[in-house]
Order: structure tokens, then sequence, then C-alpha cells
């Protein structure tokens, strides 16, 4: 079933929800609410199946992924969240590692991902100095450079997704300046180039966050193997189906993907 036909639309959420769920010191960096990631996992992937979050943050989705008994893996950039991510959520499997290139981990993870869910960082077309994909940290921000950047990311997580594995991003387009940003539409266009489209669920708020203009999940699909593929099925929920490096990592007791991988 496509993924349309199993997530509810739209869904809907409260700035209280929001506030509520998020990190101490994560003030805007945090734009997933749980309730939708769960709602997302539990409708696109199964128990003992691998979640993966290039950006990964202060964590939800590879806390809320564990929870609901999947096996986690992420990547973060700064030092103190990847810290932060492996006391919060031990069984969750934590990499320092730059999102726009995998390759430290797309070793043990290739073809293994049941399901990347992610919450890119944001950026407006003005009156947007610091780099989104430097975790905001270094200047000479450029639109259509993020966008560039964005589809190497998306590029390396469909490598990274089993046949008939999905990719959930979740963007918001921002009003900011008198200036609309259409991320949803123009992040929907970067993915387009590498996985097949299958929907864009508005999410409905009872008050947007600051700056947000409107928000949805973008759904994209990997194109599920061929029929009658007799080297693994298109939606593998044991662990025996998975690549034997994958499932070596998977086992080992250590919260550093990067020293697992090696």
């Amino acid at each position: 079933m496509s993924a349309s036909g199993m997530l509810d639309s739209p869904l809907t959420t409260t700035l209280q929800a929001f506030r509520a769920a998020s990190p101490p010191g994560a003030d805007e960096d945090v734009h997933m609410v749980p309730a939708i990631v769960d709602h997302v996992i539990e409708r696109l992937s199964r128990p003992g199946d691998t979640v993966f979050d290039p950006f990964a943050g202060f964590g939800t989705t590879l806390e809320r992924a564990v929870r609901l008994g999947r096996r986690a893996a992420g990547v973060e950039l700064l030092p103190e969240r990847v810290e932060y991510m492996r006391a919060r959520t031990p069984g969750a499997w934590v990499a320092e590692c730059d999102a726009r290139d995998l390759r430290p981990v797309a070793q043990g993870l290739a073809g293994g991902v049941d399901l990347v869910v992610s919450s890119p960082p944001y950026m407006t077309m003005t009156h947007h100095e610091a780099d989104p994909l430097t975790a905001y940290e270094e200047s000479g921000g450029d639109y259509a450079r993020y966008l560039r950047e964005l589809g190497l990311v998306a590029e390396q997580c469909a490598r990274l997704l089993t046949p008939g594995g999905h990719l959930v991003w979740n963007v918001a387009d921002i009003l900011h300046e008198g200036v609309r940003t259409l991320l949803i539409d123009d992040c929907a266009r970067v993915l387009d180039a590498h996985l097949t489209r299958e929907a864009v669920v508005p999410i409905e708020w009872d008050e947007l966050p600051h700056d947000l203009a409107a928000d949805a999940l973008l759904i994209f699909r990997r194109a599920p193997a061929p029929a009658g593929n007799a080297v693994r099925s298109e939606r593998p929920s044991r662990v025996e189906e998975r690549p034997r490096d994958l499932r070596q990592t998977l086992k080992r007791n250590s919260t550093t993907l990067w020293t697992l991988l090696r």
C-alpha cells in the first residue's frame, strides 16, 4: 500500500504539544512533534525495522523509534548533541557526521534502512546569512546551494533505503521579513530527483510556531524490488534478511556508529 493510503491526512497538532516536547535548549531547532513521528514510524515501518535520521538533532526520531521497537541510527554534526542523544537514548546508534557526506556510515547501512525520518535544518530565500547545513555556525548562506546540498543528502539516503523503503521529511514554508520561502515545494523537487513521490501530507496547527507559514510531511519511496526477486523481500522484517555488516553493527553494544562501521 502507498504512503498516501497509510498516513492520516491532514495531520493535526498544537503549539502547546510542540513546546512541551521540545528538549531543553532546543529553541527553534526542533520542528518535529513526537506524536507525528510516532504516526509515521508506526504506519511506515514494522517492529525490528531500521529507522535512520541524517539530521538527528536532539534525537526525537531516534528516541521514538527505539520506544516503538525499531532499530534507530542517526548522524549529527554537533558533538554536544551527539553526546546528548547517546545519554538520552542509549539504544540508538549515533555518529558525529556531516549529512552531506554519509560515507562513514554508508557501508553498514546501504540498502538496509527501512525508513528515513528527518526534518532538515530550515533556510529562507533572503535575510539568512548563516548556513543551515553547518548547524548555522558558518556564514555565507546561499539558498540555491542549500537546496543542491540537500540533494546530496537525499541521494545518499536513497541508496541507504531498502527496496520499497520510505523517506519522510518534515518541512515548512517560512514567512520572514515579508518574504515567503516555499520550502515545502522546493524540498519536494529536490527529492523528486532521487525517489518516487507518494504524498505531501499537510500538518494543521492550532497556532503555527514562529515564522512558519505552512507545515507538511514529504513522503517518498524507493522503488520496490522486482516481483519474484529471490535475493531479498521488498520489506524485510527479520534481522537475518539484512546485509551481514548491518546485522553485526546492530548487535554490538556501542554508542558510536562510526566506530562500529570502520
